[in-house]
C-alpha cells in the first residue's frame, strides 16, 4: 500500500490571528514579537520580507529595514486558542494526525483513497478550517513527511500542492539546496563552498560524499533530496498530567523556603490549567533528599483550577510528606486526571471579587508573560520550569499572600 502523507501549515500564523482581530491590519506590513530594543521578530507578514526582514531577526533590525512596519506584542493565549481550533477539526477528520507546532501538522491519509481521494479530501478539509478559523491555510501531499513539507513551502500563501508517486526527485531537483529540511544557514554555507547549489546537484552525487562532508547528517540530507523519508507520523495524543519539580544547587531544609517555591509552582501550574481551559482532580507532591530516597503523596479533590484551593492542599500534603529533618534535594509537584473545562465559582465560598482577581492577573500572564504576577511567598521560585516571560522589559506585579 504506498504512503500517503498529507503536511498543513497555517500561513504566517501570528499574523494571520491578529489580522482576524483587527482588520485594519489586512495587507499592512506587519510584526509580531518583542517590541524593546532586545526583542526579536516572531512572526512577519509576506509585506515585510521584501525589506529583508524574516523571523528570529531583531526587532531593533526589522524596524530599521521596514520602518513603516505595524509592530505587536502578541499574545501566546491568543495564539493557543486558535491553533486549538484548528486541532479540533483535523482531529475530526484524519485517523492519525501529528501536531509538530503551534501551526504546523503531519496527517496519515494512507489507505483513506479507497474511499475518498486523498488530495480531494485534503481540500475539502482545508476549505472547511479556512470558512471556520478564518485562518489561511497551506498544505502539500506525498508518500512522505520530508517531500509534503517542502511541498506546503513551495505551496505558499494559502495553496495546496500534490507530488504524485514517483516524481519526488523531479519535484526537488530545481529547488534551492536551502529548501530541504535540515538545511540551516550553517549546513547551506558549508555547501555553497563546495559550489553546490540546487538538490539536483545532490542527487547526482554519490552517498558517501555527503557523508565525508557533514557526517551523519550528511547522509539524511542526500536522502531527503532524493525524496527518500520514512520517519512516522506520531499520533497526537492530549496531555493527561502538568508537572514542575525543581532541584536544589545546594540542599537545604529552610521550609519556608520550600513553602514559597511550592506556592509558586501551584500558582503557575493552576495557570497553565486556565489557559488550557483544564482542571485536575488529582494533585501529588513528590520530596526527594540528600540520600535520594524520594517519596510522594497524592489526594484526589473535586475538579478545579483554582489558586486558593489548590495552594493550601499542597501545602497539607507537603507537611504529611515532610517529616524528618534532613536536607532535600528536590521538590515537585503534579496535576493529573485532567479534563476540559472552565472552573466552577463556589456559591458557597467564592466571592465575585476573588473570581474577578482570578480574570485580571490571568489577564496580565496573558499579555506579559507567566510571571508577570506573583504571590509574594513565591518569589524565592525564580527558576522552576514553566516560569518563563516571554516578553521580557516588564517588572512583576507581586500580591501579598495570606497566610491560609
Amino acid at each position: 500500500m504506498n504512503k500517503t502523507i498529507l503536511h498543513i501549515d497555517l500561513d504566517t500564523f501570528y499574523v494571520s490571528v491578529e489580522r482576524l482581530l483587527n482588520r485594519e491590519l489586512q495587507n499592512k506590513p506587519l510584526l509580531v514579537g518583542g517590541t524593546g530594543d532586545r526583542g526579536v521578530v516572531a512572526a512577519c507578514s509576506y509585506e515585510t520580507r521584501g525589506f529583508g526582514v524574516h523571523s528570529g531577526m531583531p526587532m531593533r533590525m526589522a524596524r530599521e529595514l521596514c520602518p513603516e512596519a505595524y509592530i505587536i506584542r502578541g499574545n501566546a493565549g491568543t495564539y493557543s486558542k486558535y491553533s486549538d481550533m484548528v486541532t479540533e477539526i483535523i482531529k475530526e477528520q484524519v485517523p492519525i494526525f501529528e501536531k509538530s507546532s503551534i501551526d504546523e501538522f503531519y496527517a496519515d491519509l494512507t489507505g483513506m483513497d479507497r474511499f475518498f481521494g486523498t488530495y480531494k479530501y485534503a481540500s475539502e478539509m482545508r476549505d472547511r478550517i479556512i470558512k471556520e478559523t478564518g485562518l489561511p491555510i497551506s498544505f502539500g501531499l506525498s508518500g512522505n513527511k520530508v517531500v509534503s513539507k517542502v511541498a506546503t513551502n513551495e505551496a505558499k500563501p494559502n495553496n495546496r500542492l500534490l507530488v504524485d508517486k514517483g516524481l519526488e526527485k523531479s519535484f526537488l531537483a530545481p529547488l534551492s539546496i536551502k529548501k530541504i529540511p535540515m538545511v540551516g544557514d550553517k549546513t547551506y554555507q558549508t555547501l555553497r563552498n563546495l559550489g553546490l547549489r540546487k538538490v539536483q546537484t545532490i542527487q547526482e552525487m554519490p552517498i558517501d560524499v555527503m557523508q565525508r562532508v557533514l557526517g551523519k547528517n550528511g547522509a539524511i540530507i542526500w536522502k531527503r533530496s532524493n525524496g527518500i523519508d520514512n520517519t512516522p507520523v506520531i499520533p497526537f495524543c492530549e496531555r493527561k498530567s502538568i508537572s514542575t519539580e525543581r532541584t536544589f544547587n545546594r540542599d537545604t531544609i529552610d521550609v519556608v523556603k520550600l513553602r514559597g517555591i511550592l506556592i509558586a509552582m501551584t500558582e503557575n501550574l493552576a495557570y497553565q490549567l486556565r489557559r488550557g481551559e483544564k482542571l485536575t482532580a488529582c494533585i501529588s507532591v513528590k520530596i526527594r533528599y540528600a540520600d535520594f530516597n524520594t517519596y510522594s503523596k497524592q489526594l484526589r479533590i473535586p475538579y478545579t483550577s483554582a489558586d486558593h484551593i489548590l495552594i493550601p492542599k499542597i501545602l497539607d500534603l507537603f507537611k504529611l510528606l515532610y517529616n524528618r529533618r534532613l536536607l532535600v534535594r528536590l521538590i515537585g509537584i503534579r496535576f493529573s486526571h485532567l479534563v476540559s473545562g472552565n472552573y466552577q465559582i463556589n456559591l458557597f465560598e467564592d466571592t465575585e471579587e476573588i473570581i474577578n482577581l482570578y480574570n485580571a492577573m490571568d489577564t496580565i500572564r496573558k499579555r506579559y508573560g507567566d510571571k508577570s504576577v506573583l504571590r509574594a511567598s513565591g518569589m524565592a521560585a525564580k527558576t522552576i520550569g514553566r516560569m518563563h516571560n516571554p516578553f521580557n522589559g516588564m517588572p512583576p506585579v507581586v500580591l501579598a499572600h495570606r497566610k491560609q
